[in-house]
Parts: structure tokens; sequence; C-alpha cells
């Protein structure tokens, strides 16, 4: 057990290891005041919820109420060690200010009312939408938070019973990038590599991925391998001094908006010192010469110039990557929520193509998840693809689904690509879209440009259903409020960023007279009478097992092949990887072994997009380009991002996260220790760029951008020069009901990446400016927010 003030160290103490040893355990557990081990009534199953990393814990229960955590030391992720936001932010469902009732708006206000009376309001809305504007009328915007059943539960209501377009998620701010850069480059989502890479690899590469914060528990891995013997080699690339960065072998620090050029220059050294394995890329690979012709313009003094770094770290990174024996490279929101954000992605899978490093021990690639189920939105359909990764432009993948849903085929629409939820909140704008039912996010804090996103949730003509745990800045916009049952309060599965999925058991009952998700979806599937062709209730489950069941004949065959997991399976150990079937009865550690990839024609998940203008691959293009499904080579050109520093706003802003915050801090606001740690947005500024504009650190700025401003303390740090970091946690509520305005996304744009519809958050211009003196205060500063002056933290 770990007694480590885990706000003070969010990682822990190292327990070194060699490479090919395994990791060892460390068990981490937080109590509540006053209970021990021992007066802990039962340890229910579960695993995290508030980040991507999925750690297994067990949750502790006394007089039914959740006491703490542990983390379980047979999992496979965690070994037993657990986030900051794992040990603390379980008190957030103890929260006095849970929703607790169903609320309808009543003029201006929110009135408590009963389920049925709730239900019937959506119902009504629902079947006029449906018999005068038809399905395209309704939208479904959903989370990264919810369970395995309960997505598939609502993608099957809104593509197969409604019949509409429009069902994305959150998740589409954090891990659409990952999602289409696999599909790119592999045929289909499905990450190649595995957590237990770490264990092997000489050389770890980090893309614009802070893992120290947004993934504790395996930042804690990649610790312990340093501090062993035969530790690896880290190369960074961030424009700010993260704690991966204080660590680095080489740190990489472009100018935001410049990752493509960075990374062609980095292929460039590659392919010119012919680090390349020939034949696999022979083999097993098309699209090599347009590559390499593509990135023979960018030698590292031009990849240089325009990313504002050094030629020579440029050469150094590429020799340590082109080198390494066992490379693993990690890639997460500093490249996905960037200008040309499936572009850059797309180019580390290259690398791996390029030295033929996939599918051993050591080799792989993660192309992170931002969020814990992020992955279950994708397999089940729910954010913007198909069930089962189904390609919608595959007749035979849509009667597939079809046959499986005992549903008709053109019932499910397939006449363009599910709809990105950037191209929804537009519709909504526009007034094509009236009805659009929000569950577990908070887009009034967590979208781009929030001026115009209250303004479209506030539209009379847009009827807003929130089904939360809480009253957040959405839902107080809503026209029906649904009080959800949170996590441990229900039953379910969810898989992480390594494709491991866990069973989270209901642990507690929720509060008043919430309810679980899946409970919630069913119940309006019965309210609206929905059928399937032979007039049986559709979906025909009824419980979170039974949803289960029908989602593994829904994976069967496919990538993300559940068939051979059960509950009781899942009960007791550690988490499985899918694919788990007949063939792999006990999981599958690593993709691509023996170049096995999922881009067959007939099978794969997506026919592809131009890099540069997002334009979809016909399928008689992919057919001609790729005929025997092997991995692709894709090229791109650098483009200068659209909106750049000025005269009037001199620096590029950049959002993200801290590590003591999930999300819009819905949760995590109400764990004391998480709140205490860091209770008020801030803005970092390099040392130099403070010194010039006469600014001390905990001063009060304000941080303008063309379409907002925030007024915040300043930390000046290690950022580099000319750029500004403002974390997007903090909406304009606190949890008191305060009013401010504070939110990062006051300053973002409205703008996306062509190919995986990602909002880009880290590319904008803004300008800063010292306010009057104020009384100020000081918060935990152990990540990349710490002062100039800190020293590495482990």
């Amino acid at each position: 057990m770990v007694s480590t003030d885990r706000i003070a160290d969010p990682w822990g103490p190292r327990t070194p290891y060699a490479p090919g040893e395994p990791w060892p355990p460390r068990v981490d557990e937080f109590l509540a005041d006053g209970i021990t081990a021992a007066s802990v009534d039962k340890w229910v199953q579960s695993a995290a919820v508030l980040h991507s990393n999925g750690d297994g814990l067990d949750i502790a229960v006394k007089d039914g109420r959740i006491v703490g955590v542990r983390g379980r030391d047979v999992d496979r992720v965690n070994r037993g060690r657990l986030d900051p936001k794992d040990m603390f932010g379980w008190q957030a469902n103890a929260s006095t200010d849970r929703l607790t009732t169903p609320l309808i708006r009543v003029g201006d206000e929110l009135h408590p009312c009963d389920w049925d009376s709730a239900m019937e309001r959506i119902v009504t809305r629902s079947r006029e939408l449906l018999d005068t504007q038809g399905p395209s009328s309704i939208g479904f915007y959903t989370s990264g938070q919810l369970f395995l059943e309960a997505y598939y539960t609502q993608g099957a209501i809104a593509h197969g019973a409604i019949g509409t377009n429009h069902v994305d998620g959150n998740t589409r701010l954090c891990t659409a990038t990952a999602a289409e850069a696999l599909k790119e480059s592999f045929g289909c989502d499905g990450q190649p590599g595995s957590y237990t890479d770490v264990d092997h690899a000489d050389v770890i590469a980090l893309f614009g991925h802070n893992v120290a914060e947004t993934q504790t528990v395996l930042w804690a891995r990649m610790l312990d391998r340093l501090a062993g013997a035969a530790p690896p080699a880290i190369v960074c690339v961030d424009p700010r001094l993260t704690p991966v960065a204080r660590h680095a072998t080489v740190h990489l620090a472009p100018l935001p908006g410049t990752n493509v050029a960075l990374m062609n220059g980095l292929l460039h050294e590659i392919i010119a010192h012919d680090w390349i394995d020939h034949d696999y890329i022979d083999a097993n690979t098309v699209g090599f010469d347009e590559l390499r012709k593509r990135v023979g313009e960018f030698p590292p003094e031009r990849a240089a110039e325009i990313c504002g770094v050094d030629a020579d770290d440029i050469r150094q990174a590429a020799r340590l990557i082109g080198t390494a024996e066992r490379l693993l490279s990690t890639v997460l929101q500093g490249f996905y929520q960037s200008h040309q954000a499936t572009a850059a992605a797309v180019q580390v899978n290259n690398i791996h193509l390029l030295r033929g490093m996939l599918g051993k021990p050591g080799c792989g690639v993660l192309q992170m998840n931002g969020q814990p189920t992020a992955e279950n939105t994708r397999e089940c359909g729910a954010d913007g693809d198909l069930a089962g990764f189904r390609n919608w432009s595959n007749d035979g993948h849509i009667a597939e689904l079809a046959d499986l849903w005992n549903l008709e085929p053109l019932q499910i629409p397939h006449y363009a690509p599910p709809t990105h939820a950037m191209q929804m909140f537009r519709f909504a704008e526009e007034g094509t879209l009236r009805m659009l039912w929000v569950t577990a996010t908070n887009p009034a804090v967590s979208l781009p440009e929030l001026s115009r996103i209250r303004d479209i949730l506030s539209q009379e003509r847009l009827f807003l259903v929130v089904q939360d745990i809480f009253m957040t800045e959405t839902a107080a916009l809503a026209d029906v409020v649904l009080p959800a049952a949170a996590w441990g309060e229900k039953t379910g599965t969810f898989t992480n960023a390594d494709r491991t999925v866990h069973l989270s058991e209901k642990a507690v009952e929720p509060p008043g007279f919430a309810r679980s998700d899946l409970d919630i979806f069913l119940d309006y599937a019965r309210r609206m009478d929905f059928r399937d062709k032979d007039g049986q209730p559709f979906p025909p489950w009824t419980d979170p097992e039974s949803a289960f069941e029908a989602w593994k004949k829904c994976s069967a065959g496919r990538p993300c092949d559940y068939t051979g997991l059960t509950y009781d399976k899942l009960r007791g150990g550690s988490g499985i990887q899918w694919p788990c079937n007949a063939e792999h009865p006990d999981g599958t550690e690593r993709l691509c072994a023996d170049a096995k990839f999922w881009a067959a024609p007939d099978y794969c998940e997506a026919y592809g997009k131009d890099l540069i203008t997002g334009a979809p691959l016909e399928p008689t293009e992919y057919r001609a380009m790729n005929p025997f499904g092997k991995a692709i080579i894709k090229a791109a050109e650098f483009v200068p991002p659209h909106e750049r520093p000025s005269a009037d706003y001199p620096f590029a802003l950049i959002t993200g996260r801290t590590v003591y915050h999930f999300h819009t801090r819905t949760k995590t606001a109400r764990a004391q220790q998480l709140q205490q740690a860091a209770p008020e947005v801030w803005v970092e500024v390099s040392q130099r760029d403070a010194q010039r504009l006469e600014i001390k650190d905990g001063d009060i700025v304000e941080v303008t951008a063309p379409r907002g401003s925030v007024t915040c303390p300043v930390r000046v740090n290690g950022i580099r020069d000319g750029v500004l970091f403002v974390p997007f946690h903090y909406g304009y509520w606190d949890t008191d009901g305060t009013a401010h305005r504070r939110a990062g996304n006051e300053l973002t744009l409205t703008d996306w990446d062509p190919v995986s519809k990602q909002p880009i958050f880290k590319t904008g211009a803004a300008r800063l400016r010292k306010m009057p003196k104020s009384p100020g205060h000081k918060e935990h500063s152990n990540g990349a927010g710490a002062p100039a002056a800190a020293g590495a933290q482990a």
C-alpha cells in the first residue's frame, strides 16, 4: 500500500525494472477518513473512468456508500497503481448537488417532475419531429464515459430505430483523429500496440502526448523503466516543458500548427540514412514512393525554419527513432487538436511501417484516447462510425448490420458518413436539427468558440435533452434534464486505449430517482414503441448482460471481436484485450503481427481520404490502390494554419489539461483534494515573453483572442517563446453556482481537421495584457505548469 501524497507527487514512488522484465506491482489505496481496509463491507470490481488509461481498481463500500478505492495488482494495465483522479474523484458520487429527479422547463425555469412526465415530453417531441421533419431533425451527442452496453443501445436506437445520421460524441474532441489515423494507415481502427511495449522498448517517442498528466500510471510505467537498468531514450514533441520533456533525451518544441513539417523532416532523415526495412515495405505496404518524394522536400533545415526548432535536434531525434531496435510511439492531443491533425498522426504510423516495427514486443504505435471509454464509442457506432467497425460506404456491411438488427437496410442511413459533432451543431444553428439529446458531456464548456455554442443551445426551436449527474452549464439550458446513475452505480464494460476490456460492477444504488444510461435509453425505445421488421421490440435486449451478449454477436468476425468474452470471464482477474475469440481465447496483446492488416477492400472500415482536403476515396479508387489489403503509407504536404500570430495577436494559443482535472471538472471539482490542487484557470507564458511584458509569476493578466477573453493568473515557466497555454477545464460556473467567464474555449476558433473533423484547439492566436494588481493564489503545479525553476517531478 502506498501512502505518498499523490497531489504533491501524482506518480508515486518508483519500482524500477529492466527491459523484458514484468512491471512490479504497487498497490495504491485511498479511503475516507475513519475507514480502514478491515472495516470495509465489500470491495467491488471496476476500473477508472476519469482518464483513458483504464486502471483496474476495486471500490470500497461501507453501509451502502462508496468510501474509497484501491488498485488491482493483478490487472495488466496498472499492476495496482492509481491516478490521482482515480484516488479522489470517486467522492463526487456522494456530492450533495447530484441530480436526483427529472426536470422539465416551464417558461424560463426548470422544475422537478416524475419520470413519466419527462419521458412523455421527449417522446411527444420525437414523434412530432419524425412526422413533420423526418429522422434528420433528431441528433444524439454522447460522451466518452458511458459503458459499452449503453453506447451500443444508443447507436442502435439512433441509426437503426430512428434512422438518423446525426450521432456523435465528445470523443470527436479528443480521439477522432486517433481513429482516423488508424483507418488511413491500416484500413481499420484498433491500436496496433500494447501498454506492455513500454516494458521492452529502447526508444519511446511521444508526439504531442503529455502522458505524465493525461495518463499518470502509464507515465509511472515509463518512469520505472527510466529508473531501471538499460533505460529507454525518450523523444518528446511538445511546445511546453512538460514532465515528459524534462526527462527527454531530445525535446522538440515546435511552433503550434507545424507538426506535419516536423514529421516530414524526421522522415526525411530516416529515409536519407536508409534506416528503413526495404523488405517489409515492399512486401506489406503501398505508397512508399510518394512519401519518399514528398519528404525529400523537407531537409532538417527547412523543417527547422518552419517549426522554430534546431535542425540538429531534428537530426538527433531522427537518429534515435531511426536506429531504435524496439520503438514505441504514442500520439495524443498535441497532434490531434492541432492543424493538419490526421496528416501529422499518419506520419507517426509511417515511421513504424518504414521500419517494420509493428506487432512485436516494444514495437508499436498507440494512437491514444483522451477519454476512458472512447474506444467503445468507436466500436459501437456512437461517435460517427457504424457498429463493429463497419464501413458506411460498403453495402455488404450495411446488409450485415441490418440482418443483425432485423431491420431493412434502407432503414440504416448510409447515404453519407455519419454526421460529425461540429456539423451537427451547425445544423442546429441553421435550424434543420431540431432535437439534440446530450449525454454525460458539457458542450457549453468543452466546444470551441463558446459564445456561439451557448447561442445555439439556447435557441427556442432546439429541443435540448441533457442526461447527466450534475446541473452543468449545458443542463441549465435544457428543456428536459434526466438524472443519470454515475460510475459505481451501474454495471457494464468499457475498453481502454490499448483494447483492454474491463467489467465494472454496480457497487451502490444511485441517489434519488437517478437511473442508468442504459435503462433510460431502453425506456425511451419502449415508449417510442420501436419495432424490428417482424414486429418485435427493438432493441430486443433488456439489461446490461443481455446488451453485452447482443454486442458480441455484432462484433463477431470484425476486428473488435468480443465473442470470447463474458461477464464471468472478466470477473476476478485482469482486463482482457480484444480481439478475444476462439482463435485468441485469452485476448490479443498486439495487432499487425506478421503484417496482417484489416485493410482488404471488402473488409476494411474505411476507404480513406485525401489528407489535405478530406475528400473521401471512392471504393473503386481504394480497390485499385490497395487490392491486397496492405498497410497504406500516406504522404502529406505541409500547409500553414488558418489563424496565425499577427501584430494584433502576437502569440500562438494552445489549450489542454492539468493532471488534477478531467474534462469540464463536473466530477473532479467536487473532489476536495483535486479542486484545491487546481481551483482556477491560469495562463502559461515563457520567461523571455514575461520579462518583455514586465509580467511576474502570479500576476493577473487578460488573454484575448478574436473571439473573446479570459482573465486569470499567469504562470511563468518553460513553455516555448511566443506560445500561451490555457487549460480548458474551467467553465463559466463554479460548483457553488457563481458565474465566471474563464473558460479557455471562449478563445478557441470554429475550425476542424478536414479528415477526422476534430476541432482545432491548439492552433489559434492571442494577445496578453497585464491587469491591475489583485490578490492572487498559488496552486499545485507538478505538471507542465510548473515554474521555470522547477526540476523534474518524479
